[in-house]
């Protein structure tokens, strides 16, 4: 008898058991439907108050923080008293601040486009594309054109956000006289333009490698969790794309994380320092594989603010400098030089090419009138404004919604352990 109510137990349990693990299948198939639905297109505000309460949360932990460290309190509440009381009141000290506010945004401004770049604004687009490759492009064409780089009424005088630089509008009359000349016209030394470039090149490259810090971050909890990032699923989900490309951009990967193992801090410089699309598998590797965080930031940091961004700037300039025309025409002549009959043409091609040249880097004199005409402002500079602004909306909602899918991830969290707690 004890035996058959033993039996009748256990069948029972088993059959008890299906009964109990079905809401817990449920649940997670209802949270994973609520976190795909949840965006500010299909429910903008539940998305944005959650998006409230993950931010409160955050402005709470601070706050803690802040009164757990009472030197950090201290500090931070005399920084802005003196700060508030710096930007309010009037005084001899005013314009000083404007000089330094209009620093604040210059660097703030460069390094935030560099932390974009690596992050692809949301849409994957290149910040040097955007602004820092034509910002030293119109620079170099600008001084070739004038014969001087003294272009600058100061270091943030630079392209912005709905700002245009000072010395982009004036004309080549109101800086002076060209400094440098040579036979065959204006030639700026690449060197002399360098410096006047170098410094929002440096910032962009320091917010580049800001930017390639979330995914050693999120890399090294995941790895001090005692859970792995699973990159060779992804790879073998991707290796179904088809194209050239794509095929070879995933063996690349592969071989990548196969020698991930000997990543140092060489070998995380060499990365850093050229363009190329695996230094995001790069930092997700270090972070799993335990390398130091200052060792990972420098190598980057030296990577991509110092050799990376020196290498594109000098490659910028030597696109639009003379000296590069100069290389070219000069080898050009001497391989032609070598066809039969061209010698005797080569003089007039050179003095045609020259004199195109010539009208090409010839400033134009301003030409006054008293004719006012009314047209729209529709120029190419209101259409691309336009065009970042959207594309800063669309990185703003997608961090919205980022943010607000995440803190109900974890509150889902919560309640399946609460479940599983209760069911155990």
């Amino acid at each position: 008898m004890g035996s058959k109510k033993k039996l009748n137990s256990q069948k029972s349990f088993r059959s008890a058991s299906p009964v109990k693990e079905m809401p817990v299948s449920d649940l997670r198939a209802k949270h994973q439907q609520d976190l795909e639905n949840l965006n500010l297109l299909t429910q903008p505000f539940r998305t944005l108050k959650l998006f409230s309460m993950a931010m409160m949360q955050y402005l709470r932990k601070s706050i803690a923080y802040l009164l757990s460290h009472r030197w950090c309190m201290l500090f931070s509440t005399i920084a802005v008293l003196a700060l508030t009381l710096l930007v309010t009141t009037d005084g001899p000290h005013v314009k000083h601040v404007e000089e330094v506010l209009r620093y604040l945004k210059f660097g703030l401004w460069w390094v935030a486009l560099g932390v974009a770049s690596s992050i692809g604004l949301g849409s994957g687009l290149h910040t040097f594309v955007l602004y820092l490759g034509p910002h030293i492009a119109l620079f170099t064409i600008k001084a070739m054109k004038c014969g001087r780089v003294d272009l600058k009424m100061a270091p943030y005088d630079t392209i912005q956000f709905q700002r245009t630089p000072l010395w982009l509008r004036k004309d080549c009359s109101e800086f002076g006289p060209p400094v440098f000349s040579s036979s065959h016209g204006t030639s700026v030394p690449l060197s002399s333009i360098l410096p006047q470039v170098q410094l929002e090149a440096i910032l962009w490259g320091l917010g580049t490698a800001l930017g390639e810090l979330p995914p050693y971050f999120i890399s090294r909890a995941a790895s001090l969790s005692g859970s792995r990032v699973d990159a060779m699923e992804e790879l073998d989900a991707s290796s179904e794309s088809n194209g050239f490309l794509a095929t070879r951009l995933t063996q690349m990967k592969r071989w990548f994380l196969s020698h991930a193992q000997y990543l140092n801090f060489f070998t995380i410089l060499i990365l850093a320092s050229v363009p190329n699309p695996l230094f995001d598998l790069a930092g997700i590797m270090c972070g799993q594989f335990g390398i130091p965080f200052w060792e990972f930031f420098f190598a980057t940091l030296i990577g991509k603010a110092l050799i990376k961004t020196h290498i594109q700037t000098l490659f910028i300039i030597s696109v639009c400098n003379n000296q590069l025309l100069d290389w070219v025409e000069t080898e050009l002549i001497r391989m032609l030089s070598f066809i039969p009959g061209f010698e005797t043409m080569l003089p007039n091609i050179i003095a045609k090419l020259h004199s195109m040249k010539d009208k090409y880097m010839a400033t134009k004199t301003p030409v006054t009138s008293n004719i006012k005409v009314n047209k729209w402002d529709f120029s190419f500079a209101s259409v691309w404004n336009g065009v970042v602004t959207i594309m800063l909306l669309n990185f703003f909602v997608k961090i919205v919604n980022a943010t607000a899918q995440r803190y109900l991830k974890k509150q889902q969290e919560k309640e399946f352990t609460g479940l599983k707690n209760k069911s155990s």
